[in-house]
């Protein structure tokens, strides 16, 4: 493993390490009203982590789910492009930790890939009033059976590089690189944000497909849009896609 010490700790940002929880996100909304600024919760263990959509989220250990439970003033498409600033934190983690620069990408909206493969998947959760959960789980030692209608076939860290990586260890170096993303969302808006993830993104320029609950978009990945939104150039013109699964023909 490179030694690549960690950026210092983002002082505004509290830190708490369990051995055990249900969902490290259920448990940020459930600790937020007692706590005084954003809060790291990394879980040791995780027994009933969430995916998108409502499905469930393995958790082998020694894998990583932690969530970051924040408040905000802003609305709540505001609020959701913390998704990626989780993603292009997550990103600059791995490439910090490992010393890889080839092999990670993004997969829009949020997802992080390593060798084409699934490597973590990233869900936010509001809990009213400004209260924001950005969970975060990596597959650092194992990757969880496959599902046979995902987009990706998982892959763990340690399979495709074999390279062993520590929880905490990783959340030294995300926690500093995602408050340097909040912080430039927060000055200049999206714009950073949004051309950062376009120059990770992976198959921007080339043929996709969209599933939202009701329908299959198929086109060409022209770009993502101020919003955040997926921009499809299809046969019957632009189509924009605020939220999808993304799978590859």
């Amino acid at each position: 493993m490179p030694d690549r010490p960690a950026p210092a700790w983002p002082e505004e940002y509290g830190r708490l390490v369990l051995p055990e929880v249900d969902s490290t996100n259920a448990e940020a909304l459930r600790r937020l009203p007692e706590l005084g600024g954003p809060c790291w919760i990394l879980s040791r263990r995780q027994t009933a982590g969430r995916g998108r959509r409502g499905r469930g989220w393995a958790d082998p250990a020694g894998n990583f789910a932690a969530t970051l439970a924040i408040r905000l003033q802003a609305s709540p498409a505001h609020m959701a492009l913390r998704s990626f600033a989780a993603a292009l934190a997550l990103h600059d983690a791995l490439v910090a930790v490992t010393g890889l620069a080839q092999g990670f990408a993004l997969k829009w909206p949020n997802d992080v890939l390593l060798n084409g493969g699934k490597l973590s998947g990233i869900l936010l959760e509001s809990g009213g009033g400004g209260a924001l959960a950005v969970g975060i789980g990596v597959n650092l030692r194992a990757a969880p059976p496959a599902d046979p209608g995902a987009a990706f076939a998982p892959v763990s860290l340690r399979a495709e590089t074999g390279l062993s990586l520590s929880p905490e260890h990783l959340l030294d170096h995300l926690a500093p690189a995602f408050a340097q993303w909040e912080g430039r969302l927060q000055t200049y808006g999206f714009t950073p944000l949004r051309a950062a993830f376009l120059d990770r993104v992976t198959r921007l320029g080339e043929p996709i497909l969209a599933r939202t609950m009701t329908d299959t978009i198929e086109g060409r990945f022209a770009t993502i849009d101020e919003s955040g939104a997926l921009v499809l150039a299809t046969t019957g013109g632009q189509r924009v896609v605020p939220a999808a699964e993304i799978f590859f023909p």
